[in-house]
C-alpha cells in the first residue's frame, strides 16, 4: 500500500508560465522525495504601468509518496 501527501506551492518566472511550473518543482524536488506528479491551479501575471507582463507566477498542488 503507498500513501501520497499533497502539498501547495507558488512559483514564479520573469520568462513564462511553463519556466514558473518547473522552477517551482525544481525547488521543492530539493527537499521532498518521490514527486510523482502536480496541479496547476491558478496564473497570474504581474504587469508594469505600461500593461507589459513583468512576471508570471503558478500556484499548484504537487503530489508525492510518503516512505
Amino acid at each position: 500500500m503507498s500513501v501520497a501527501k499533497v502539498i501547495e506551492i507558488t512559483a514564479s518566472s520573469s520568462k513564462g508560465f511553463e519556466d514558473a511550473v518547473q522552477k517551482g518543482l525544481s525547488k521543492i524536488a530539493e527537499s521532498v522525495k518521490h514527486i510523482k506528479g502536480a496541479w496547476v491551479n491558478d496564473m497570474k501575471v504581474v504587469t508594469g504601468d505600461d500593461g507589459k507582463v513583468t512576471e508570471w507566477r503558478v500556484n499548484m498542488r504537487v503530489n508525492f509518496v510518503v516512505e
